[in-house]
């Protein structure tokens, strides 16, 4: 846990929820250990068989940390690299999953001296870091150059995204298989860094009065994602629902939050898969794909 992104007290909390669980589980020896950016000797020298990698953003979710444990051939927990790159870059994803079929939101890059050709209301925000990382939701002209004041600085990608007025929806999957739909309510203007992580009054609707269509397509636009992605063990989707019921593909994340916050272990707790038992299915499918004994390293 850790990693050099921006979300790595976000890792952090994550880390030890999973350590603990595994403990719990009385399966594993669990070692826990917050890392910088180490080389590929520092991972190889990791105790463990496996390698339960709790790390959001760039590096630790997006393909660089995914090499060097193939580099090192121990088994971990989550998708590959190219899968993980892949699907942190969200403009990419969205690309590639609109020709098949999936619908999503308009959306181009922006650079410092580009012209944004989208009209507000628009998302501005980062093409390849964390769902809630430097977000701003923009309706006047105006707004869209504040953002790109405060962010472009900061930001080698930025991205202008359609936005989608409506409801907020998330499905989790965990080993192929699709996990409860969660409606997210913030009592704030949008469900950002804080209302995800640090707020308690963020409501979570589990299996929400959504049409039978709409959740047949929560679940059948996930498992496109997944499949066409080619994720592995676990991953999140998060939709928007607009007035008129369609439903709109925003982003798919292959490391979700595993904090007392966090959706995937809220929706696997309501189909009775308590949380050791979630973080413990999830490293015996990284032992499957290896003949070592169970002991584990987070």
């Amino acid at each position: 846990m850790g990693g050099p992104d921006a979300e790595r007290p976000v890792s952090i909390s994550s880390g030890a929820e999973v350590a603990q669980a595994l403990r719990e589980s009385g399966r594993y020896e669990v070692v826990d250990l917050i890392i910088d950016r180490p080389s590929v000797e520092k991972l190889d020298d990791l105790p463990g068989d496996v390698i339960f990698p709790v790390l959001h953003g760039q590096w630790g979710e997006g393909g660089p940390l995914q090499e060097l444990l193939e580099e090192i051939g121990r088994p971990y927990v989550g998708s590959q690299p190219g899968p993980a790159a892949l699907a942190m870059d969200k403009l990419e994803t969205k690309r590639v999953l609109a020709r098949e079929g999936v619908k999503t939101p308009l959306a181009i890059e922006i650079g410092p001296q580009d012209h944004c050709r989208l009209d507000p209301p628009l998302v501005v925000k980062p093409v390849d870091d964390g769902s809630s990382v430097d977000i701003r939701i923009c309706r006047t002209h105006d707004d869209v150059v504040e953002a790109r004041r405060q962010l472009h600085p900061k930001r080698a990608r930025l991205m202008a995204e359609q936005y989608i007025a409506g409801r907020e929806l998330t499905v989790g999957i965990v080993n192929g298989a699709v996990l409860p739909v969660i409606e997210i309510v913030p009592t704030v203007a949008f469900y950002d860094y804080e209302a995800k992580y640090d707020r308690d009054d963020t409501q979570y609707l589990l299996n929400p009065p959504l049409s039978p269509r709409v959740h047949r397509e929560c679940h059948a636009m996930s498992m496109i994602a997944w499949n066409r992605i080619g994720c592995r063990d676990v991953a999140r989707i998060d939709f928007r629902l607009d007035e008129s019921d369609d439903l709109w593909f925003l982003e798919i994340n292959t490391m979700p939050g595993f904090t007392t916050h966090s959706l995937v272990p809220m929706a696997a707790r309501e189909i009775g898969i308590e949380m050791p038992e979630l973080c413990a299915s999830l490293v015996e499918a990284a032992l499957a794909r290896s003949k070592v004994g169970p002991a584990i390293a987070v």
